[in-house]
C-alpha cells in the first residue's frame, strides 16, 4: 500500500444506514442531527462506520475519515449544526448535467433550503462528536474532519433563492461574511481541542471565475469585470482568513476543489489555468486536492502555478463517477507530466471526488468502489516506488 494514494473522504453507504438517510431527506420536521427522531438512526451509523474505518484500514489508507458516514449532503450537514440555521425541504433541489444530456435537467434531493433565525455559531457542533468517534475508531492512524469551506458558504448563501429571514439577520454581504467567519472560528477552536490535526475545506465554487466555463453566471455579455474580479479576492481573502487561523492554531488545513458529483453527474466546467493565478497560487493551504479526470479541468500545466510554493498536490486523476477501473496509460503520463512541473514528492494520486459527496453515491457498487480504491494504490507504488 502507498502512502502517496489518497482519497479525498466520502465513500458509499450501506443499505441500511440509507434507509434512514432515505427518511432524511424527505421530511423538515425532524431537527439535525435526527438521532432523537429516528430511533435506531444512531446505532446503525456507529456500526456502519465502525465498519467502513476498518475497511479503510485494511485498504491501506494512511488518512481516515468517516467516508463522510454522518453527513446527507457534502456541505449541508455542518449549516445544520451551526446555531441560527434551521433546515427545510426546497421547492426543487439542485440541477446537475444529466448523462448523455447537455441541459441541466437532473434534480437532486429537494431538503437543501434554509431559515436564518439568528446570527450563526460555530460552538457545540455535532461535527465535533462526529469528529471524537472517528478518533476513537481509527486505531492511532491519522485522522481528517471535511467541511465546506467559508468562501463557498459565503457565495451559496449570496446568490441562494432558498434562504429565509437572511436579509433580517445578514442585511448586507459583509455582515454575513463576518458572520461565517465568526462560527468558523468558534468551530475551529473547539476542533483543536477536541484534537483536531487536520482540517479539509471543500469548495465547489472556484470555476465560476473561469472564462471557458459555459455553465458560469459570469459569462456572457455585459459582464462587470472589475467586480468579478473583486469577488474573486474576496473569497481568497476569506478562505485566507481561516487558514491562518488553523495554522495559528497549529492545524493543517487542506482543500478539495469540484466540478459537482451526483450520482456519477457533474455539475460545471472551467480549466484551472483560468483561475490558477488566484485560487492556486493565492490561497495558503498546505495541500490541494485537484480534479483532473476528464478534459473539463484543462491542462496540468495549470500546475505551474505552485512551483514557487511548498503545498502539498493531490492529483485526481481516477474518476470516482464511474464503476470500471481507470486508464492506467493516462494516468501515469499525467503523473510524469506533473512531475516535470512540481517536485514528484509533493505529489499525490486520489480519484477526483468522494464516491458518495450525498448519500446516494455515485453508480458503482461497494465491490467496485474497493478495487478502484486498490488500483490507486497499485498505480501509486508503481510511480512512487514506495
Amino acid at each position: 500500500m502507498s502512502k502517496k494514494f489518497q482519497i479525498v473522504g466520502s465513500l458509499l453507504r450501506p443499505d441500511k444506514l440509507l434507509g434512514y438517510k432515505r427518511q432524511i431527506e424527505n421530511s423538515d420536521a425532524i431537527k439535525y442531527p435526527f438521532y432523537s427522531d429516528l430511533p435506531g438512526y444512531e446505532d446503525c451509523e456507529l456500526v456502519a462506520t465502525k465498519e467502513v474505518i476498518q475497511k479503510q484500514i485494511e485498504h491501506g489508507l494512511d488518512v481516515i475519515s468517516d467516508g463522510e458516514y454522518s453527513k446527507s449532503i457534502w456541505h449541508l450537514d455542518f449549516v445544520w449544526g451551526l446555531k441560527g440555521v434551521d433546515r427545510l425541504i426546497a421547492q426543487h433541489g439542485y440541477f446537475f448535467r444529466d448523462k448523455g444530456a447537455d441541459d441541466y435537467s437532473y434534480e437532486t434531493r429537494k431538503d437543501i433550503a434554509l431559515r436564518f433565525t439568528e446570527p450563526f455559531g460555530g460552538k457545540d457542533h455535532h461535527f465535533i462528536k462526529v469528529f471524537k468517534r472517528i478518533v476513537s475508531l481509527s486505531e492511532g492512524k491519522t485522522t481528517k474532519l471535511c467541511i465546506p469551506s467559508p468562501s463557498h458558504l459565503f457565495g451559496e448563501f449570496s446568490w441562494s433563492k432558498t434562504i429565509l429571514d437572511k436579509d433580517k439577520i445578514y442585511p448586507t454581504s459583509n455582515d454575513l461574511k463576518n458572520g461565517l467567519l465568526v462560527a468558523y472560528k468558534e468551530f475551529i477552536e473547539e476542533y483543536v481541542v477536541a484534537g483536531g490535526k487536520i482540517l479539509q475545506l471543500d469548495d465547489c465554487l472556484w470555476e465560476m471565475f473561469a472564462d471557458d466555463n459555459p455553465n458560469s453566471p459570469f459569462n456572457g455579455e455585459d459582464i462587470d469585470f472589475a467586480a468579478l474580479n473583486a469577488l474573486a479576492d474576496e473569497f481568497v481573502a476569506i478562505n485566507n482568513e481561516i487558514i491562518d487561523f488553523g495554522h495559528k492554531l497549529g492545524l493543517k488545513m487542506w482543500t478539495h476543489n469540484c466540478r459537482g458529483n451526483y450520482e456519477s453527474r457533474h455539475m460545471g466546467g472551467g480549466s484551472y489555468s483560468k483561475i490558477a493565478d488566484l485560487f492556486l497560487k493565492q490561497q495558503k493551504y498546505d495541500r490541494f486536492f485537484l480534479e483532473w479526470d476528464d478534459e473539463r479541468a484543462g491542462s496540468i500545466n495549470a500546475l505551474e502555478a505552485f512551483k514557487d510554493k511548498t503545498c502539498e498536490v493531490v492529483l485526481g486523476l481516477m474518476s470516482s463517477k464511474t464503476s470500471t477501473l481507470d486508464d492506467e496509460d493516462r494516468i501515469f503520463k499525467l503523473l510524469e507530466d506533473a512531475a516535470k512541473i512540481i517536485d514528484k514528492d509533493r505529489l499525490f494520486l486520489s480519484h477526483q471526488c468522494g464516491f458518495a459527496s450525498c448519500d446516494g453515491g455515485n453508480e458503482l457498487t461497494e465491490q467496485e468502489q474497493w478495487a478502484k480504491i486498490d488500483q490507486g494504490h497499485k498505480i501509486a507504488l508503481k510511480f512512487w516506488g514506495e
